[in-house]
């Protein structure tokens, strides 16, 4: 009885040690000046110096202008993973101070990582860069400023593509676009360009209101001389079926 007894003992110990652990270079990080418009992003990297695997369930931030990331697979005892947290500073001058809560099956379940900086407008960063620092900043180029779709129909959501040339001498990063008919939008995330190097960006855009219409949009960018303006235009109808009618022996018919 006292050997079973001894044996429960040590099977309850050896339960009790038997757990992942998630030990963090740091649980916060500081990005200092950020210019609007970019994604300010940091990886906050982790070493499971557990015995078991650690298995990251949820990681949720504390607003929606911070958007996070995480290593989706198990991280085995001695191995390490990632925790990534995305600042959207397009729109919001000022400073911030966020969290992301990470959920995990770890000897401690939840933890809190912090993340804060000072979002500057490029009026605001411009002086406070040397000549050496301008001359290696990004350097956003268009193809063309404005395009336009013709006719179309009121509900479509046509494609217009612009080429972005990086001129500049460190990567070129894409912000949030903006429009005063929200009608506008990424196809896909931009990627950085690499300085020298071109990309074509896809814009969505979604104008109802008929008629001839016209919108000004602001690409916004790490390009700290000012962000880019494009026009997007268009003549919105209710139904192009019905606009490629003509009259035929006083009788509508559709072109054949």
């Amino acid at each position: 009885m006292k050997h079973l007894l001894t044996l429960c003992l040590f099977a309850l110990a050896c339960t009790a040690q038997a757990q992942a652990v998630m030990q963090f270079e740091t649980d916060s990080h500081d990005f200092g000046n950020v210019p609007e418009g970019t994604m300010a992003t940091h990886e906050f990297r982790f070493k499971n110096t557990g015995n078991q695997p650690v298995v990251i369930a949820n990681v949720q931030a504390s607003c929606g202008c911070t958007t996070p990331d995480w290593t989706k697979t198990p991280v085995l005892p001695g191995k390490s993973g990632i925790i990534k947290a995305m600042y959207s500073s397009a729109g919001r001058p000022g400073v911030f101070n966020k969290t992301v809560t990470v959920t995990s099956n770890a000897a401690e379940p939840s933890k809190v990582l912090t993340i804060k900086g000072a979002v500057l407008t490029k009026a605001e960063i411009k002086p406070t860069l040397t000549a050496a620092q301008l001359a290696k900043s990004p350097h956003l180029v268009l193809d063309k400023t404005s395009y336009d779709f013709g006719k179309m129909e009121a509900g479509q959501q046509p494609v217009a593509r612009f080429t972005v040339k990086n001129t500049g001498k460190s990567a070129l990063v894409l912000g949030a676009l903006a429009a005063g008919c929200y009608c506008v939008g990424y196809k896909t995330p931009p990627a950085p360009i690499a300085p020298g190097q071109s990309a074509v960006i896809e814009l969505l855009y979604s104008q109802r209101q008929l008629g001839q219409v016209s919108d000004a949009v602001t690409i916004s960018s790490n390009d700290v001389s000012g962000d880019a303006k494009i026009a997007l235009k268009a003549t919105i109808v209710r139904d192009l079926v019905g606009n490629s009618m003509v009259k035929e022996s006083g009788t509508a018919v559709p072109f054949k």
